[in-house]
C-alpha cells in the first residue's frame, strides 16, 4: 500500500531515546519500518525504549553525547544512516541575574553543541548519506518566551539559526536539515515535582485545544521530515504546539 512517510529500508539514530519524545520517535519510527539506532546516558531505561522496538536490526549505544570521546565512539559505532533525530536536551529554569558561566555551559554543552558535532562527525566519516533527513527538537521557548528560561531559549534559537546555515550548505547533497518546535509536551519532566498540579492545570487552559502535547505527536512530525513526504522541505521550522502561539 503506498504511504509516503513510510521508512521501510531507512536506518535512523535517535539520540536521548531512553524516555520521553526520544523515545517516542524510536518506537513510532520503529512502527513505519525503519531501523532504529537509539542513544542515551542511562541503560535501563534505554534498554526499556529498545524492548518497544517494533521490527528487527535494531542497535543501542549507551553514551553522553556531552563528552568528546563517547561521541567519537557513538559515530564509530552508528551503521550508514539515512537520518537522524537530534533529540537529546535538559533544561533549566534559572533567573538571569542568578545564572553562572557553569550553567550556561552544561546548557550549551548538551543542547547546541552535542546535537552540531554529532551531526559534523556522522557527515566527515560518510555515515550520513546522500537523501538523508537530519532533524533537531527545538522548541518555541525561542519566540514564547517565560521567565527564567534565558538559557534554554538561547540554546534552542541557535539551534534554529544553525540549522538554515547547514540546510543551505548540504543542498548540494540533497541533505534536508529542518527542525521542530514542539509546545509543552507531556514527558518525565511532569513527574519531577518542578511544577505543581495548580501551575500545570492554569498552564494547560491557555492552550486552544485543550490539552499539552503528547511524545508519539512530536515523533510523528519528526517522521514526516524524515520521510519521502517532505523531500523537497529544508531549512523550515515546524511549530507543533496545539494553537498556544496563535494566542
Amino acid at each position: 500500500m503506498y504511504n509516503p512517510f513510510s521508512l521501510e529500508g531507512k536506518t535512523i539514530l535517535v539520540t536521548g531515546a531512553s524516555s520521553g519524545i526520544g523515545r517516542a520517535t524510536a518506537v513510532e519510527c520503529a512502527k513505519m519500518g525503519a531501523k532504529v539506532v537509539i542513544t542515551g546516558r542511562n541503560a535501563e531505561r534505554l534498554q526499556e525504549t529498545f524492548d518497544n522496538l517494533e521490527g528487527d536490526g535494531h542497535t543501542q549505544i549507551i553514551a553522553d553525547l556531552s563528552d568528546k570521546q563517547q561521541l567519537q565512539y557513538t559515530v564509530d559505532q552508528t551503521p550508514t544512516i539515512d537520518g537522524i533525530v537530534n533529540n537529546a536536551g535538559i533544561g533549566k529554569t534559572l533567573l538571569f541575574k542568578f545564572i553562572d558561566r557553569e550553567d550556561f555551559n552544561e546548557i550549551m554543552q548538551i543542547n547546541f553543541f552535542a546535537p552540531v558535532f554529532l551531526t559534523q562527525l556522522l557527515l566527515k566519516t560518510k555515515k550520513l548519506q546522500k537523501d538523508s533527513s537530519v532533524v533537531f527538537i527545538s522548541s518555541i521557548s525561542t519566540f514564547a518566551v517565560g521567565v527564567g528560561d534565558s538559557m534554554y531559549a538561547a540554546s534552542k534559537g541557535a539551534i534554529n539559526a544553525f540549522v538554515k546555515t547547514l540546510a543551505v550548505e548540504l543542498a548540494k547533497q540533497r541533505i534536508r536539515v529542518n527542525y521542530i518546535q514542539p509546545g509543552i509536551v507531556e514527558t518525565h519532566i511532569f513527574d519531577s515535582g518542578v511544577i505543581d498540579d495548580e501551575q500545570l492545570k492554569e498552564t494547560e487552559l491557555k492552550y486552544p485545544l485543550g490539552r499539552f502535547g503528547q511524545p508519539k505527536e512530536i515523533a510523528h512530525a519528526a517522521i514526516y521530515f524524515l520521510s519521502e513526504a517532505s523531500k523537497w522541505t529544508t531549512g523550515t521550522g515546524l511549530v507543533v504546539d496545539g494553537g498556544f502561539t496563535l494566542l
